[in-house]
């Protein structure tokens, strides 16, 4: 999973420039600053070129965090 941990990293570092690497695993929407929906819908699209996947968009609303969505990619990675 390191690797998917890597590369999520890498989105939220382009999203979040100000974020260090000790923050951004902590990374969450109610307690980063500049985290709003101009800032999701930007972060959801860098997610999407990186991996090459199309986010639903009922599922947007449960990426609220750096740990949230390392979840969902790794079970999306290991499902069918």
């Amino acid at each position: 999973m390191s690797e998917l941990r890597d590369r999520l990293e890498k989105c939220f570092s382009t999203v979040f420039p100000n974020l260090s690497g000790q923050e951004i695993p902590q990374a969450a929407m109610n307690s980063v600053e500049g985290w709003d929906s101009l800032a999701t819908i930007n972060l959801i699209t860098v997610i999407e070129e990186e991996f090459g996947i199309q986010l639903p968009a009922q599922d947007l609303e449960r990426l609220v965090s750096f740990p949230s969505i390392l979840d969902y990619l790794n079970h999306r990675q290991h499902t069918p």
